[in-house]
């Protein structure tokens, strides 16, 4: 490993955070020390083009780049996407509707809706945020974001004439929702922080009228149309607390209607079929029940309680069609879905793999007597599966193709357990080729915030690696909800401490059964899993060889104690807020920034992107400056800000692929490879 010569260094201001001057957004000094830092990493990089060509190459070469989404009936319509060679978007498309059950494309009446890479070429950057077609077919709403700063522009297009027209609302945040009218649209505007705090009704030609406004900085406004097409629903949400409003779809001027008053601590969320409102409510238990509630009689008061909150599993979501209900559960860090057609016995659905992602996609209409399944695992590409309700079979719609060389049997798939320091088992999911043998390479990824499951999911890119010798595993650490919402709750606030000491668990358990060594073992996290990242490289430096932090939320510190940043207050109830005594202590001892200290670190490659909302730009900046004057050893550590990006890089597909290829060269840079597979 060569050593890092020639680094940008970072001034020091006097003060308790010296490189607060970071912080200074479009400020000249700013601009130039982080193009310093690119122009760093490009030089590291430099003697590893080859090998960062030849793994964008590899990962292009494994994507079917001329496809066909499948398409989804609507009304008299098949809606699809096609993607083709060489172009960075989709481009949407609709064609007449063949007789059911068949997804046909009749190409003779084949129209274009929206071309992504037509508008990209005005753009650095291009993200589509929603995509929805009015009620009578007539119209599509659309919201793009041109920055990277999650704000979005509205438009509304024709689709008789093609004809396109930008809708007047300031800082959306893209959320679109048609009334049954197929004139007025729903949409939600941010406040000075980016919170969703708005609902306006909009209208072609009229200036938009404010419908709902949610005055509480911890809470999140949004909305959508309920599967029954009856009712738009307005949520309101903060991080242990919600309320629903809604009002008829039919009478988008009618005055919303509470489901029932928000109670701190009360969850629940609820939307309208057959039977009425379906709500899923932590009301009697954490693990969450199921109850129903006439919309005429809305209330707490009134509602029915149909399923009691299982001890053993937590009811994560509940999806309506007009035939069945679908409850999904989460059970010992996997998913199962329990089926209740209104004409068949109920039954439970789960997959034979040791671990895999499974859950309920959107696609068929609410009178469909079917609905999709997406199905995948670390060795098994995303599957489309179309589930008949009343009896439980099964068809593979589409299958995401891999080209090249790929058999799902030539990898081992397991589900290893860790014990942390308190005693609990904590699941690891675990791939490598069958022919890796003893301990090798490995990439160990983590999250553990905000109760978001890290589900195992497959990767083209990730073969590059596994090819290569390495191995590939998830740290399912508590604050994530992968064994239910007890996970999570253990995993924040002032249990935040087990999320970095699962982790480190994980990693030890690892090596002890030989799976890797320390010089071979580079972990990875991206935004909330860059704390995690932070943290335990802090921690414990000597049992990692390198660590890759996407985006990552370090600055935890500073950034809760400045509620104009944005999303800042909402985010108390996650972390705690800091002008407590006690949380201020805690938050403290386990802020990545504020805990650097003199001893040697794991090589780094750090990510940001300048125009990021959620995690600012300069957490990462400042991170690495801190780091750069801190640490005893010269181990690379590379800072990349893309300038024209946010919290999710880049937006065209290529552009992404060749930012993994680059990360991908870094690692196999640091750390050696075992003899390809």
């Amino acid at each position: 490993m060569r050593p890092d010569h020639n680094q940008p260094i970072a001034r020091r201001q006097n003060g308790a955070d010296p490189y607060a001057w970071l912080e200074q957004r479009d400020a000249a000094d700013v601009l130039a020390y982080l193009h310093e830092e690119n122009t760093y990493t490009d030089l590291w990089l430099e003697p590893q083009r080859a090998l960062k060509q030849q793994l964008f190459e590899e990962i292009r070469g494994r994507i079917r780049e001329t496809d066909l989404g499948l398409p989804s009936p609507r009304g008299p319509w098949l809606y699809y996407q096609r993607t083709e060679a060489g172009a960075e978007y989709p481009r949407f498309y609709r064609c007449q509707r063949p007789t059911p059950p068949s997804l046909a494309i009749d190409e003779s009446s084949e129209q274009l809706l929206l071309d992504l890479n037509q508008l990209a070429t005005e753009h650095e950057f291009l993200q589509l945020g929603d995509f929805s077609v009015s009620p009578d077919h007539n119209w599509l709403a659309y919201s793009l974001d041109t920055q990277g700063n999650e704000t979005y522009r509205l438009f509304q297009r024709s689709l008789t004439d093609l004809s396109t027209e930008e809708l007047a609302l300031d800082e959306a945040d893209g959320s679109l929702c048609w009334a049954l009218d197929s004139k007025t649209l729903f949409a939600v505007s941010m406040d000075e922080t980016s919170r969703p705090a708005t609902l306006w009704r909009l209208q072609s030609g009229v200036a938009p009228a404010q419908v709902f406004h949610e005055p509480d900085q911890r809470f999140y406004l949004g909305v959508y149309r309920s599967s029954s097409d009856q009712f738009i629903c307005i949520s309101s949400t903060s991080k242990n607390t919600s309320e629903v409003h809604f009002l008829s779809a039919a009478e988008p001027e009618a005055v919303p209607r509470c489901l029932a008053d928000r109670e701190s601590g009360h969850e629940y969320d609820a939307d309208h079929g057959t039977e009425g409102f379906m709500i899923r409510s932590n009301r009697l238990g954490e693990t969450f029940g199921l109850y129903r509630c006439v919309p005429e009689l809305p209330g707490i008061s009134n509602w029915e309680l149909i399923t009691a909150p299982d001890a053993e599993r937590t009811l994560e979501e509940v999806s309506l069609q007009s035939t069945a209900l679908v409850l999904q559960y989460r059970n010992q860090a996997l998913t199962e879905l329990e089926v209740r057609p209104v004409a068949a016995p109920p039954y439970t659905l789960s997959m034979p793999d040791a671990v895999y992602s499974l859950g309920v996609q959107s696609g068929e209409e609410y009178s469909s007597p079917q609905i999709r399944l997406r199905y995948e695992s670390l060795n098994r590409p995303a599957e489309i599966r179309a589930l008949t309700l009343v009896n439980g079979e099964q068809q593979v719609l589409k299958q995401t193709p891999v080209e090249g060389e790929f058999n799902a049997e030539d990898y081992l798939v397991e589900r290893r357990w860790a014990t942390a320091a308190d005693g609990t088992r904590v699941p690891i999911s675990l791939i490598g080729h069958r022919e890796t043998q003893g301990p090798a390479p490995l990439y160990l990824y983590g999250y553990g915030s905000y109760g978001a499951s890290m589900d195992p999911w497959f990767s083209h890119a990730r073969l590059s690696l596994l090819q290569r010798g390495w191995r590939f595993a998830i740290a399912h650490v508590r604050g994530g909800a992968d064994m239910g919402e007890h996970w999570y709750q253990q995993g924040k606030l002032e249990h935040k401490e087990n999320s970095f000491t699962d982790f480190i668990a994980c990693a030890e358990e690892l090596i002890r059964e030989k799976v890797t060594r320390p010089q071979l073992l580079v972990i990875a996290g991206g935004s909330a899993g860059g704390l995690l990242i932070g943290n335990v490289v802090n921690q414990r430096p000597e049992l990692f060889a390198a660590a890759v932090a996407d985006v990552p939320f370090v600055d935890v510190w500073n950034t809760m104690n400045n509620p104009d940043l944005p999303l800042t207050v909402g985010e108390y109830e996650e972390w705690g807020n800091p002008n407590e005594p006690a949380v201020a202590e805690l938050i403290k001892r386990y802020a990545p920034y504020e805990n650097v200290t003199q001893q040697p670190y794991p090589a780094l490659w750090v990510t940001a992107g300048y125009h990021d909302v959620r995690v600012q730009y300069w957490e990462a900046a400042k991170w690495v400056a801190k780091l750069r004057h801190m640490r005893s050893n010269e181990n690379p550590l590379l800072l990349r800000t893309q300038m024209s990006a946010g919290h999710g890089g880049a937006s065209g597909r290529y552009q992404a692929m060749r930012e993994l290829a680059e990360e991908y060269a870094f690692v196999l840079t640091v750390v050696p490879s075992a003899p390809t597979a």
